[in-house]
């Protein structure tokens, strides 16, 4: 387990790889109305948004000399805010934004940076949701697809982001969401 707050830690871990083709950020906590007090509004924009960076910058020097690549992971609440969660809405907005900086400043050496922007997905940071029926089914219904997603719904976005066949793509960030933001 690696605390992204860690700068020390992140640079150790980064350090072990001869060589490094792709990272793939998706450290993350959601702290749902705590979030109001800023004492924890710092501590998730910390782990969220600064833990990306801090991975970023110490995997650079490794990911230039294999032309390697980058995938964040932002979220829906990337494009919209949330009430109970504003610590996380601003820190995957961030991510969004750092993406797009990240992809100009690190093209010059070869590295390719893009995230996902992931929907309702089952983890741990989403049982409350599920486990409220009012707040369940109002999910679903918005959801073009009607229900949740699953991890295993982001790998396809996030291989194909890490592929070759994502050669010419950078800045990019990819909706994983079911429809919930078209509907």
């Amino acid at each position: 387990m690696l605390d992204v707050r860690d700068q020390a830690g992140v640079q150790k871990l980064i350090g072990r790889f001869d060589s490094l083709d792709h990272v793939v950020n998706c450290a993350g906590v959601i702290r749902r109305l705590e979030e109001l007090e800023p004492e924890v509004f710092d501590s998730v924009i910390d782990i969220n948004l600064n833990g990306t960076m801090r991975v970023c910058a110490a995997a650079r020097t490794k990911l230039a000399e294999t032309g390697g690549s980058i995938v964040n992971t932002a979220s829906m609440l990337s494009f919209f805010g949330g009430g109970l969660v504003p610590a996380y809405s601003a820190s995957k907005g961030g991510i969004a934004q750092l993406t797009k900086s990240l992809a100009i400043a690190y093209a010059e050496d070869g590295i390719r940076v893009n995230a996902i922007a992931p929907g309702w997905i089952e983890t741990p940071l989403t049982e409350k949701l599920r486990e409220d029926p009012v707040r369940n089914k109002a999910i679903t219904d918005r959801t073009a697809l009607k229900r949740w997603g699953k991890p295993e719904d982001l790998a396809g976005g996030v291989l194909y982001l890490a592929s070759p066949i994502a050669a010419y793509v950078t800045g990019t960030v990819l909706v994983i969401d079911g429809g919930y933001l078209v509907v």
